[in-house]
């Protein structure tokens, strides 16, 4: 058996000390030269750490907005336009990645490595193949600008960054059952997806605008961008809280755009914006949009906690798309804060028949088969997770509860320490310490297990 190292509280000599540590490694040589403005800036996390940190954290973030879309043209779409754009940009070497995803709330995000996603839900909003470059072309200028590397070093953020979800998992369903709904989250994505500045944002914007009329789009593709984004802040606020949040909106950048559109670019007014094209390509999608609708409805109600209304929502949205891999998983959650597991389970299930390769619904059927105190199924779930999705300490967790439930001691024991090694504090933390004391594997007092389900359903 592994030694257990249990981590203290630093002193505040310590961490003064750490600071200063990290000040000196500034001034020695914690700078580069920005690739856009070519202005040299205080930069401690090098090019080859923000494609590391890209690599370890946006899978789980795909995974928590219910994975890709299984419309492959869809898909490949999308990843041509961003490529035509990043192509042209200032880092056309980085190992971009196009995504649409299957969450339903309104937002586009970037990981510092280039790994760039759009929601279904925005795909929906947007009019034509223009404003989609006007979107990419955004989240390329983040990534070219190194705004989240910049913001991690001059917050000196380094070593371990802690914590499960993030941004849009917290927004979306709140701090009570957030990291079951999210999929339990995972390695740091909150702080790689924090809100960017008001500056931040302004600059993301020329950019997204200067890669685009490069690509030969109409300049008017990002005040149309714009102009449906402040709409539906209008009318919908709720449906662009987690854009808002991330995406700082004002009516400024707007007024900039379109000054930007008929100015400096006006030459680029010539370009098409593409209507037809994006409608053909997402045609598809637009097929299913009455039950993204009723899905969005069904999660704003679930954060009111209004479940039964949710409940009802979600139901009228698989009416019209059965197989559809959010609307089945949204039920189940329905059905769980609810305290529905027997119901809640077929769902989870069928939504791992529609989508086996995605492993969200493989982290829910665990946890329900857990609470059916059915432990080797429970197990096998989570096994499967963890090969298709490492990296989350909360699955290792829950591989050494299964085992435990199945009177596998020896073996929960090294799924413990594994998942101590990790996660240091929280309920489950404490279920599994204290295991490992009544068990002869550490020395310390024995106390009452807490509930390991505690903040997570």
């Amino acid at each position: 058996m592994q030694k257990i190292n249990i981590v203290r509280q630093w002193t505040r000599r310590e961490f003064m000390k750490a600071g200063g540590m990290t000040a000196l490694a500034m001034t020695m040589g914690g700078c580069a030269k920005n690739p856009v403005t070519g202005v040299n800036q205080i930069m401690l996390v090098s090019e080859e750490q923000e494609i590391a940190m890209d690599k370890q954290s946006s899978p789980h973030q795909l995974s928590a907005d219910y994975g890709l879309t299984q419309d492959g043209e869809l898909n490949n779409y999308v990843a041509g336009v961003g490529k035509s754009l990043s192509d042209k940009s200032h880092r056309p070497d980085m190992p971009y990645s196009y995504q649409v995803v299957n969450a339903n709330y309104v937002n586009a995000y970037a990981f510092p490595g280039g790994t760039i996603a759009c929601t279904r839900g925005i795909m929906l909003g947007l009019d034509n193949e223009a404003e989609l470059s006007a979107l990419l072309g955004h989240e390329i200028g983040h990534v070219n600008a190194r705004h989240t590397a910049s913001r991690m070093s001059s917050q000196m953020v380094v070593g371990t960054l802690a914590g499960i979800g993030g941004a849009f998992i917290g927004s979306q369903y709140g701090n009570e059952w957030g990291a079951l709904a999210g999929g339990l989250g995972g390695a740091a994505v909150g702080a790689l997806l924090a809100s960017y500045s008001r500056e931040d944002e302004r600059q993301a914007d020329h950019l997204g605008m200067e890669y685009m009329t490069r690509a030969e789009y109409n300049p008017d593709g990002m005040t149309g961008l714009m102009e449906m984004l402040n709409e539906q802040h209008t009318n919908q606020p709720s449906a662009l809280e987690v854009m808002f949040s991330t995406h700082p909106m004002s009516s400024e950048r707007l007024a900039t755009a379109r000054k930007e559109a008929n100015a400096k670019y006006v030459g680029a007014k010539e370009y098409s914006i593409y209507r037809e094209r994006y409608k053909d390509n997402t045609a598809a999608l637009r097929a299913i949009e009455p039950a993204i609708k009723d899905l969005q409805v069904a999660e704003k109600l679930m954060r009111e906690k209004k479940f039964g209304q949710a409940e009802e929502r979600c139901a009228a949205a698989l009416k019209v798309a059965p197989n559809d891999y959010t609307g089945l998983l949204l039920m189940a959650k329905c059905q769980i804060v609810q305290e529905k597991y027997a119901k809640a389970l077929p769902y989870a299930t069928k939504a791992n028949d529609i989508y086996p390769t995605e492993a969200q619904a493989l982290q829910l059927s665990g946890l329900l088969l857990v609470k059916s105190e059915k432990y080797e199924a429970a197990f096998e779930s989570f096994d499967a997770y963890e090969k298709q999705l490492p990296g989350n300490p909360f699955t290792v967790f829950y591989k050494g509860y299964s085992q435990e439930g199945m009177g596998h001691t020896k073996e929960a024991a090294q799924e413990y320490v594994r998942f101590l090694q990790q996660v240091k504090q929280g309920e489950q933390a404490k279920h599994a310490y204290y295991r490992l004391v009544e068990w002869g594997y550490v020395k310390g007092e024995a106390k009452p297990v807490a509930d390991p389900f505690v903040g997570l359903v």
